[in-house]
């Protein structure tokens, strides 16, 4: 594992479009995009993986705070964009197992050929993009300041910037960066 932070995406970027695979479809189409979360109020694009230990830390958390602000019109997406042949923990299927395995409340999206981790600028698992109504960038960087074995993770950073945003259209907070494994590229 190689500790990586976030590198801070510029606010006020845009969200570039995607159209991925979903390993958890239950029902629902095959693949996602970017236009597939087009009424959301505010969208979360959240870079994760099965195995990083530093997703694994926040990933209950994560999932509970997804199922928190859904009811206020938030969409989320999970993106793994790991190379799957050296990481097999990180495959799709076990994708689609770790979703059904912790009832993902939001799409887990396999970004095999890494042009969206690239687009987004994600170089880190866990890398959250957080997105106004605009898709224009409001927030980026770490969930909370926790880390393994280093405090229960609550979602605090992400959170308040997810209420700054619903409840004023702008996020002022201080953002951190991020830190976690490195994406594993090909």
């Amino acid at each position: 594992m190689a500790l990586t932070e976030s590198v801070m995406t510029a606010l006020g970027t845009r969200a570039p479009d995607f159209d991925l695979p979903v390993a958890n479809p239950e029902g629902q189409e095959s693949t996602r995009s970017l236009e597939s979360f087009a009424d959301a109020k505010v969208l979360v694009v959240a870079f994760i993986c099965n195995h990083c230990p530093f997703v694994v830390h926040v990933e209950d958390a994560l999932l509970a705070v997804a199922r928190r602000y859904q009811r206020r019109g938030v969409a989320f997406a999970g993106i793994s964009a790991n190379d799957a042949r050296k990481y097999p923990a990180d495959s799709f299927a076990n994708m689609a197992r770790r979703a059904r395995a912790k009832a993902y409340p939001f799409p887990y999206l396999y970004d095999e050929t890494q042009e969206t981790a690239r687009a987004y600028g994600a170089v880190c698992t866990p890398d959250l993009f957080v997105y106004d109504q605009d898709r224009r960038l409001a927030y980026r960087g770490r969930f909370d300041a926790t880390r393994p074995g280093m405090g229960r993770p609550t979602g605090a950073d992400l959170c308040q910037a997810l209420d700054e945003l619903l409840n004023s259209g702008t996020v002022s907070m201080a953002q951190h960066p991020s830190m976690g494994c490195n994406i594993k590229w090909k």
